[in-house]
């Protein structure tokens, strides 16, 4: 049921910011497609009652409840930056207005762009943390948790070898191409960024 619950919360943040940036663009009404994106921070809140309805009701805590929780860290973590950068692609492409920049290519502006991203999944990973020791206290049966466990160790897993990646960039920063200004190297946009 969690992991049904889990695919219906992403479709619906598909769904949400579909229908926010058609409505904010297509139709015009960009009160009712603000509402609407929103709106998306609720899926979390559903997923996250639903899951700590069926541990009440005596589910046994599982990989199920280990991914609700990494879900909702990454959300945290990642979802407002997600929102934002399709938000400028639905303005360029539905609103008119100008291409935004991309995020820098080479140097330390890069570096320091790629830890940025790797802060959004060090939150993300305090926030699902912080969910399965609320959820490891609530069953408060040691025998029975040892998944939700396993589960946090997967979150900070994630956020080190994130966090080795980024830190790749300051050791070895991009160089910018041979003719092309050295700048920050902005101007050019990357999907997901």
């Amino acid at each position: 049921m969690i992991v049904a619950l889990i695919a219906a919360c992403e479709i619906g943040f598909w769904v949400l910011l579909a229908a926010g940036l058609a409505f904010r663009y297509l139709l015009r009404m960009p009160r009712t497609g603000l509402a609407l994106l929103l709106c998306e921070p609720l899926l979390e809140v559903v997923l996250l009652v639903v899951t700590a309805l069926d541990l009440k009701n005596g589910a046994e805590p599982n990989w199920t409840h280990g991914l609700a929780a990494l879900y909702i860290g990454y959300t945290v973590g990642h979802g407002h930056r997600t929102v934002k950068w399709l938000d400028g692609h639905a303005a360029h492409r539905l609103g008119g207005e100008p291409r935004r920049a991309g995020p820098p290519r080479y140097g330390t502006a890069r570096a320091r762009h790629e830890t940025g991203i790797w802060l959004g999944t060090l939150a993300g990973a305090a926030v699902a943390t912080l969910l399965l020791q609320l959820a490891i206290w609530y069953v408060d049966d040691p025998g029975r948790v040892t998944s939700l466990e396993d589960w946090r160790s997967t979150a900070w897993r994630i956020a080190g070898i994130h966090g080795l990646v980024a830190l790749a960039y300051w050791i070895w920063p991009k160089k910018a191409p041979a003719g092309e200004p050295a700048g920050d190297g902005a101007g050019r946009e990357k999907a997901g960024r």
